[in-house]
C-alpha cells in the first residue's frame, strides 16, 4: 500500500480499483472486495456526452456490491487547454483536478471513512489517478489519507484477446505509446498505440499490420484487422462515425511494421 502521510489527525483511505476495460466480467476478486469495502465513489463528470462512463462505473458497482448505503459523488472535470504546451497543459490541468479531489476527500468522507476512484483498464497505464492523488498533497494540506492501487485488465490485453493474437513477436519487444508520438517519431517493429484522436497509423507504410479495437468490452465494441492501406480507411470512417454517434471513443491499436 502506497501512504501519502499529511498534516491532521485522522485516517481516511482511497481504494484506486482498476475496473477493466468495459466488461463487468473483467472485475477481479480483488477488485469486487474493494468495492464491498468502500463506502464513497468518486467520478469525474466529463460532461452529458460522456455521462455513460459514469454510468458504467455504477453499473459495475450495482453488480458487484452486496450491501447498500454506498453513495457516488460526481465531480465536475476542470477543462484542459487546447492550446500552447501540451505537457504544460497538463500539468495545469492535474493540478487543478488535484485541488477538486482533495476538498472531496475532505468534504466527503467521513474522519475513518473509505473512498474509491475506479479506473477504466488499469490505474498504470495513461491514467492520471495516481499522479494527481500524489499531487493532492500541497492543494489541501489538512487531509490525512492513504491509498493502494488494485491492477485491472487494460485494454491492451482485452485488444490481444478480441483479436486472438500475441502482443508480441517471438523474442521481440512491443512499444506502449500514444498517437502524439507515432507520428513524430514514426513506427518502429511493433506497437500499442493509445491515446489517439487522430488516426496516426495512417501516417505508417501502407503494407503495416494493425488490429485496432474501439469500446472494447461494452456492446458497442468495434473491431478491424489487416494492413493499413486496405482497413486504414475504414477505420477512421467507423472511428469518425461512432464518436459522433456516442459523444466519446475509446480506441486502441497494435502496429507491426516488417
Amino acid at each position: 500500500m502506497v501512504s501519502i502521510r499529511l498534516t491532521g489527525t485522522v485516517s481516511r483511505h482511497i481504494h484506486v480499483i482498476g475496473i477493466g476495460a468495459g466488461d463487468p466480467d473483467y472485475m477481479t476478486v480483488q477488485a469486487i472486495d474493494a468495492l464491498n469495502d468502500t463506502q464513497v465513489f468518486f467520478a469525474m463528470d466529463k460532461g452529458e456526452t460522456k455521462s455513460d462512463l459514469v454510468g458504467l462505473r455504477r453499473e459495475i458497482c450495482a453488480r458487484f456490491i452486496r450491501a447498500p448505503g454506498y453513495r457516488f459523488v460526481e465531480l465536475a472535470d476542470p477543462p484542459r487547454a487546447k492550446d500552447g504546451d501540451y505537457r504544460e497543459a497538463v500539468a495545469d490541468w492535474h493540478a487543478e483536478r488535484a485541488r477538486i479531489w482533495a476538498a472531496a476527500i475532505r468534504d466527503e468522507l467521513g474522519p475513518d471513512g473509505v473512498g474509491a476512484f475506479l479506473a477504466w483498464g488499469d490505474p498504470s497505464l495513461y491514467d492520471s489517478t495516481l499522479r494527481i492523488l500524489d499531487a493532492i498533497g500541497s492543494a489541501v494540506p489538512d487531509v490525512d489519507f492513504s491509498y493502494d492501487v488494485i491492477p485491472g485488465i487494460t485494454a491492451v490485453q482485452a485488444l490481444t484477446a478480441r483479436h486472438r493474437i500475441p502482443l508480441n513477436e517471438v523474442g521481440e519487444p512491443v512499444l506502449l505509446t500514444t498517437g502524439r508520438q507515432l507520428r513524430e517519431t514514426g513506427l518502429s517493429g511493433s506497437a500499442v498505440v493509445m491515446l489517439d484522436a487522430n488516426c496516426s497509423f495512417l501516417t505508417c507504410p501502407p503494407d503495416t499490420r494493425i488490429w485496432w479495437g474501439a469500446y472494447l468490452g461494452t456492446d458497442k465494441e468495434l473491431l478491424v484487422a489487416g494492413k493499413v492501406g486496405e482497413v486504414g480507411a475504414r477505420i477512421e470512417a467507423l472511428r469518425t462515425e461512432a464518436r459522433t454517434r456516442h459523444g466519446w471513443i475509446m480506441d486502441t491499436y497494435l502496429l507491426r511494421g516488417h
